[in-house]
């Protein structure tokens, strides 16, 4: 049996139509991984399956400023009791091997005077080691080995406080320290700037001590697939920005703005307002310098994924003068304001340049008409305080006429007697 040929034509049923509707692009949601630079600048990458751990060995300095603050102590802490407890032991053999803790079989003459027991030789190998020299036990010229043994003992005494203390001082004098008064806005903005789309954060300095030299660079990390199947997980790309092309180093007076123009060159260059906020990149913006104090080189690091990228928006003036002196406002740091902005990526805008231009004039428009709206009802509200305060002062008369009228209005009508109507007929 033959189907039924349907009346409607195909081209115009329900799936024609659908086939033929335009579709919007549907983009997928991002998927929440995990950040490599943190908000304070750690990284955040984990070291496994180290086979060559006698590497970090062979660079002892290096490992210990390394460490944390616990373990350097208690390696500073048992080092010395270590050292102490050796060549106590070596105190005592030299007072054992000579006779002197034998007060029968000694000759007379001490290698060590006053050192009776273990206790008494770990007690001298303190003194002689951190310099103490209390005055009751001391070496004599009689035993040669004992001569030896102290002169071991003040270099080994040396080396180890050299090391200990310039580990705890590097530890303390470290340049992470210096970078934690290095500030980052919260949030990175996009907005327009002379005419083209503009990446931008603001940094500042909280100290007085400048840093000198000081450079920005920005990288962009995402995962990325080559046409030959490659994938690469941490593909690195550099940015570049404005202070870098007119000059390499920045004059960290106040809170600067650092922008980055979006043009061909840029890995932003195609990504509009909705595919950033689909995307998967990070920014990762890196400053550095040279600390004014103490010479030392400091880095500061900091990221922005796309959801701490605000499209659409500028930072704030916070610098402004006050008798005379420039003075920053930090509470308002991190403060943005939303701005017209195309929501079109920057390939879009350079293919249509009217894009741009028609933006600003419905913004523009926009203003006005929102300005006409404020005037307008201004003037209102000053003519309807005028006209009653005018009214209030001219006639009163004429309001009390006003309101005995509506109130015998609003008063209900009184219903006359029946003889009363009867009669009137």
């Amino acid at each position: 049996m033959l189907a039924r040929k349907s009346i409607i034509p195909e081209e115009f049923g329900i799936p024609g139509l659908a086939s033929r509707m335009p579709r919007k692009p549907v983009f997928r949601d991002r998927v929440n991984k995990a950040r490599f630079i943190a908000k304070n600048g750690s990284c955040n990458l984990a070291h496994k399956n180290i086979r060559e751990q006698g590497r970090f060995l062979q660079d002892v300095f290096t490992t210990l400023v390394d460490l944390k603050w616990r373990f350097t102590l208690v390696i500073f802490s048992t080092t010395f009791v270590s050292s102490w407890l050796l060549f106590a032991m070596s105190w005592w053999l030299v007072a054992f091997a000579h006779g002197d803790l034998d007060p029968v079989r000694h000759n007379g003459t001490h290698c060590v005077t006053d050192v009776k027991s273990f206790t008494s030789a770990f007690l001298f190998s303190i003194e002689v080691q951190v310099t103490i020299g209390f005055g009751g036990r001391m070496i004599t010229e009689h035993c040669l080995t004992a001569i030896t043994v102290l002169i071991m003992q003040n270099i080994v005494g040396l080396i180890i406080n050299a090391v200990m203390l310039g580990c705890i001082f590097m530890k303390t004098a470290q340049s992470n320290r210096r970078a934690e008064t290095l500030i980052f806005s919260r949030h990175a903005v996009i907005a327009v700037r002379n005419n083209c789309l503009c990446f931008m954060i603001r940094i500042g300095d909280l100290r007085k001590s400048m840093i000198i030299g000081a450079t920005v660079r920005l990288q962009v990390v995402r995962k990325t697939t080559t046409p030959e199947g490659e994938v690469i997980p941490i593909h690195q790309i550099d940015v570049q920005t404005e202070t870098v092309v007119a000059n390499n180093n920045l004059f960290l007076l106040a809170p600067l703005v650092i922008c980055h123009v979006i043009d061909k060159h840029s890995p932003l260059y195609d990504l509009s307002a909705m595919e950033l906020q689909c995307s998967d990149l990070e920014v990762i913006v890196i400053l550095e310098g040279v600390v004014e104090t103490t010479g030392i080189t400091t880095q500061a690091r900091t990221s922005y994924i796309s959801d701490e990228i605000q499209w659409g928006h500028r930072f704030g003036p916070i610098v402004t003068e006050e008798d005379g002196v420039y003075s920053v406002d930090y509470s308002k740091f991190g403060n943005t304001v939303k701005v017209t902005t195309p929501r079109c990526s920057a390939r879009e805008l350079d293919e249509k340049p009217s894009i741009l231009i028609q933006t600003l004039q419905k913004s523009e428009l926009s203003h006005q008409n929102s300005l006409r709206k404020r005037n307008s009802m201004r003037r209102n509200n000053s003519m309807r305080k005028g006209a009653a305060a005018g009214g209030e002062r001219g006639a009163p008369e004429e309001q009390l006429r006003h309101r005995v009228h509506q109130s015998a209005v609003l008063q209900p009508r009184r219903r006359r007697p029946e003889h009363e109507r009867r009669h009137l007929t």
